[in-house]
């Protein structure tokens, strides 16, 4: 099943939302536009082979230069288009390795951000960090650019999983990492773990888990291994053979998910976990966490600009792409159009369908009445649900109540399978996507 990270999801992405769709869409917000900024940084010095994400191994200095030098164009570009100055309130770097980019770049591209847009004082500014290559002066750099919030990647810490993908790290370089963060003011410390890697046992996560415990991070994500070798080539350097089974998975998943709930932390919608005093953990108690393309979320933002290769926009009027492929953007960004390669347009019944999918994955429970009644949709607008529903009620993993559908606490994990009786794009063997456990 998809992951939901937006409805419709980038299956559904064509090329008839371009860089002229992008613009009228820009050019339509209201003078006084605010909300979120996304920022693409495409390179690591090192391939992960689980990696799922858009990034490259990128080793000269001067070719990420070159790209920081393109994403400010594309940033005066975007802005350009606006019928005001957007104010950013959350600014995320994602990659590949943000904390690639030499202090000297990183800061040029907070001053770009600074003189495209209006950078609202108390921004929230995260960045997702490789430990193994965050250095003192990065932090300093990035703490005096307003860094709140660092995601640190460790995935597992038995030295076979690690060897198994290609990505050596020892707890001691997680452990300097996120004290430099703290030291520097960083208020927000976030661990990216993942269950389902090749030769990882139920033994190997919760060991990982009591070590990176002793660093008392305000959040974790626990995420599921997505093999997509059709997609990401270069997992086929993954051994198959050596993946855990659907059942190791979920029980390595829920063995996790008892010991964090144990050690205090609430958990959050699929797969995240967070301190009762952490402001993921107090949205969700306030039924306002939100899932965006970086997963579960604080942000309540409604626009999001995306910079950069690969980079995801939300606007009000639906979703847009950049290029995936980085001399294409390049190539975009020198020629002066805005890099936009695909994207949706939203329907009514997209938005619809798009708030009860987000309920269910954010709170485990929706009432379609009321839903309907927001979008104005008749009873049999969702008939075409009714027997993935029923099937899914015959299991256990859902309990329904006239027309009020809660997740029963079983069929948490299955979650993705209750929003995709949902989905009016999903075709059975149509697609290909990843175990949605």
């Amino acid at each position: 099943a998809p992951r939901y990270t937006s409805y419709p999801t980038a299956a559904q992405f064509t090329p008839q939302v371009d860089s002229e769709t992008y613009a009228a869409w820009l050019g339509a917000l209201p003078a006084d536009a605010g909300g979120s900024i996304y920022v693409h940084v495409p390179f690591c010095d090192r391939l992960c082979w689980y990696c799922g994400c858009n990034t490259r191994v990128v080793r000269r200095g001067e070719s990420i230069s070159g790209y920081v030098a393109l994403v400010e164009a594309e940033m005066r570009m975007v802005a350009g288009h606006l019928a005001g100055v957007f104010t950013a309130r959350e600014i995320h770097l994602g990659g590949g390795t943000p904390n690639i980019l030499s202090p000297t770049d990183l800061g040029a591209l907070f001053g770009a951000l600074r003189s495209a847009f209006r950078v609202d004082e108390g921004a929230e500014v995260s960045a997702e960090i490789d430990p193994s290559r965050l250095t003192p002066e990065w932090v300093r750099a990035a703490a005096a650019n307003g860094l709140t919030r660092a995601s640190l990647g460790v995935q597992d810490l038995s030295p076979s999983v690690q060897a198994a993908v290609n990505r050596l790290e020892p707890f001691e370089v997680v452990a300097t990492a996120a004290t430099r963060l703290r030291e520097a003011g960083v208020r927000s410390l976030n661990l990216d773990l993942m269950y389902g890697l090749p030769h990882q046992r139920t033994a190997d996560v919760l060991s990982t888990l009591d070590t990176v415990l002793t660093l008392a991070p305000d959040r974790l994500a626990l995420f599921g291994y997505a093999h997509v070798p059709w997609m990401k080539a270069h997992q086929k350097l993954i051994d198959e053979r050596t993946l855990p089974g659907e059942a190791e998975r979920l029980d390595e998943s829920e063995a996790a998910a008892e010991r964090l709930q144990a050690a205090g932390y609430v958990r959050i919608g699929l797969d995240h976990y967070a301190l009762p005093t952490d402001e993921l953990a107090k949205a969700s108690a306030r039924g306002e966490l939100r899932r965006n393309f970086q997963g579960y979320t604080t942000d309540q933002e409604e626009i999001l600009l995306g910079l950069g290769v690969s980079a995801i926009g939300r606007l009000p009027q639906g979703l847009a792409q950049n290029h995936s492929v980085e001399l294409a953007w390049r190539a975009a960004v020198r020629e002066g159009r805005l890099p936009t390669a695909r994207g949706v347009a939203f329907t009514d019944d997209d938005q619809f369908r798009g708030d009860i999918i987000e309920a269910l994955m954010c709170r485990f429970e929706v009432d379609l009445a009321d839903v309907r009644r927001k979008w104005r949709r008749s009873r049999e607008s969702l008939a075409g649900a009714q027997t993935a529903l029923a099937e899914l009620e015959r299991d256990g993993v859902i309990e329904r109540q006239d027309e009020r559908i809660a997740v029963t606490p079983v069929g948490r994990p299955f979650v993705r399978q209750v929003c995709a009786a949902f989905d009016s794009y999903l075709a059975p063997g149509a697609l290909r996507h990843s175990s949605a456990v």
